[in-house]
């Protein structure tokens, strides 16, 4: 383990934000911030898991890069583990290592599938690190054992898997939705078709464990209670367009301290939202790529994204050494993410 690459050409940023210093070469496939720091955590397409120490003084912030590892394929997801000594990773290879981080540790394979893992997440009240994969499961790990406690057969392929617990939401191919009740891990709570009409690229949990957040490749965001009485409350809204241009949403993240949420999509936007009061917060500056992915740090301060290419247009378009790859630390002041009173602005439904 060591720092890794050539420090980044500067990059002009139209949102003023703050790039990560010595960007993975290739696409960001997933960002994270630990719990308990402002570790942030960036696995690629260029088979490397990255982690820099994110430093905030004011309104200045800086990275440095801390350490890297390598996986055998390009990864794909990432989470760490609530006490913030610990990253999981998982992708192309097929497998989840185990990368104790803060202990200058070695990584260790603690999971394996048939076909890449898609998504993973630590839960803590479990103890148990779950993987969502291609091969049509998803798998709970307990770090101890070899074999998975648990393997629940999915309809299709994961796409994508957010825990606040109890609540567990897993898409898949197909448009499914699959709920669970981590408090009874082994029957699906609820399954239902996604409310949007294309496939689904990333979803969000509410923190109140209430509901969820879906986005697809067709730029719109479902608004989705699970309570049959709130069905009332749910929507859809179309974001991440222009004109007749149409851009997947590719990153959905609540705000931890104040719960509005942020999308990010392929036109190389990311907005800020209130879900409650349906109204936008906050429209950014549009990036010259596409927004890949995006994570806030642990109190909120920080928005993290990354721009590169985003794969939407498949392999035949993408060119690594054309289109560099950006990450970014934005600094969202207040009032961009904190609820505001309605103003007779209208939901974009």
């Amino acid at each position: 383990m060591s720092g890794f690459g050539s420090q980044a050409l500067p990059n002009e940023n139209p949102n003023k934000s703050t790039e990560v210093s010595q960007p993975p070469s290739d696409s960001v496939s997933s960002l994270c911030f630990s719990p308990k720091s402002n570790h942030l955590i960036a696995t690629s397409w260029d088979n490397q898991v990255r982690c820099w120490e994110i430093t905030k003084s004011g309104n200045v912030v800086s990275s440095a890069p801390k350490a890297s590892i390598t996986h055998d394929q390009p990864v794909l997801c990432s989470a760490w583990k609530d006490d913030g000594t610990t990253v999981f990773s998982g992708g192309c290879d097929k497998q989840a290592k185990m990368w104790p981080l803060l202990s200058g540790g070695q990584p260790v394979q603690v999971a394996v599938h048939d076909a890449p893992v898609k998504d993973m997440a630590w839960v803590p009240e479990m103890n148990l690190l779950v993987t969502g994969s291609w091969d049509k499961t998803l798998k709970y790990w307990d770090l101890r054992q070899q074999n998975p406690v648990h393997v629940q057969t999915l309809p299709e392929r994961c796409f994508a898997l957010n825990v606040k617990y109890p609540l567990m939401v897993v898409g898949t191919a197909d448009r499914n939705i699959i709920v669970f009740n981590l408090q009874n891990p082994q029957t699906e709570f609820k399954r239902i078709v996604s409310p949007l009409k294309y496939q689904t690229r990333c979803l969000a949990a509410f923190p109140d464990q209430q509901g969820f957040l879906v986005g697809s490749i067709e730029g719109r965001v479902g608004v989705h209670h699970l309570d049959d009485a709130h069905q009332s409350k749910n929507f859809t809204f179309k974001c991440h367009r222009d004109g007749n241009d149409i851009y997947s949403v590719n990153s959905l993240n609540f705000h931890p301290q104040y719960h509005t949420f942020a999308t990010a999509g392929s036109d190389g936007g990311f907005n800020f939202w209130d879900k409650d009061s349906k109204q936008r917060l906050k429209n950014m500056a549009r990036c010259p790529q596409p927004i890949s992915c995006s994570t806030f740090n642990n109190d909120g301060s920080i928005f993290s994204y990354a721009v590169c290419y985003d794969w939407n247009k498949g392999a035949q378009n993408h060119n690594p050494s054309n289109a560099k790859t950006h990450i970014y630390l934005h600094l969202p002041p207040e009032s961009d993410v904190k609820s505001k009173p309605r103003s007779g602005a209208s939901g974009r439904k």
